[in-house]
């Protein structure tokens, strides 16, 4: 029998490029918002902090064991930022009308008049991804898997795949944007994939 995890997010996209990754294992994998489950509060100020706080919670709501995503781009030039705020980057995330694909826009809008004039030098960044796995929601030894994936930031999008700041974000390996890859060409690099090819290395051992 599949074991069943829930994923502490409602990100479909999340879900579909984590659903391509486990292909390997006999797991099912459902979003917290398939079982009526809302979002944690991210009260952490790192990665690492709100991915166990979105774990904890879906586990503790389902009962069930619970992969949590935390993920965000680093920028140079920016300190680091939008960092844990990479989701809610543009004043419209306050607006609980507005749909993922509009608050997309806004954010890499933002990012992009930030950046205005910087030359390609000093436009260097990081895609960050925490997995956190917890068995049951007081799991005393989680596992932590910390993927980083560098690049820099376009003038303008390119692309039409993929999704949050994809469109911004150049790949030197391929010579192109995060949006431009194929989903097997992003789930082979990408920063998320760095942080699963880990996870799946002790994953088996405690489902």
């Amino acid at each position: 029998m599949s074991t069943r995890i829930v994923l502490a997010s409602g990100n479909q996209g999340k879900l579909r490029e984590l659903q391509r990754l486990l292909q390997s294992l006999d797991v099912e994998l459902m979003t917290q918002g398939e079982l009526g489950i809302d979002d944690a509060e991210e009260t952490g100020l790192t990665f690492i902090e709100n991915a166990i706080l979105k774990a904890r919670h879906a586990s503790n709501a389902s009962g069930l064991p619970a992969l949590a995503d935390d993920s965000g781009l680093a920028v140079d030039a920016l300190g680091g930022a939008p960092g844990i705020y990479s989701a809610r980057f543009s004043e419209l995330d306050d607006d609980n009308s507005t749909d993922r694909a509009t608050r997309d826009a806004a954010n890499n809008q933002k990012l992009l008049q930030m950046l205005d004039g910087l030359p390609d030098s000093q436009r260097n960044a990081q895609f960050h991804c925490v997995l956190v796995y917890l068995r049951h929601a007081t799991d005393p030894t989680p596992i932590v898997c910390h993927g980083v994936w560098h690049g820099r930031i376009l003038t303008a999008p390119a692309g039409e795949g993929g999704f949050g700041y994809d469109p911004l974000f150049h790949v030197p390996s391929t010579n192109c944007s995060s949006a431009q890859l194929s989903a097997e060409q992003k789930n082979a690099i990408s920063h998320r994939a760095i942080a699963m090819q880990a996870l799946l290395q002790q994953l088996p051992s405690r489902l």
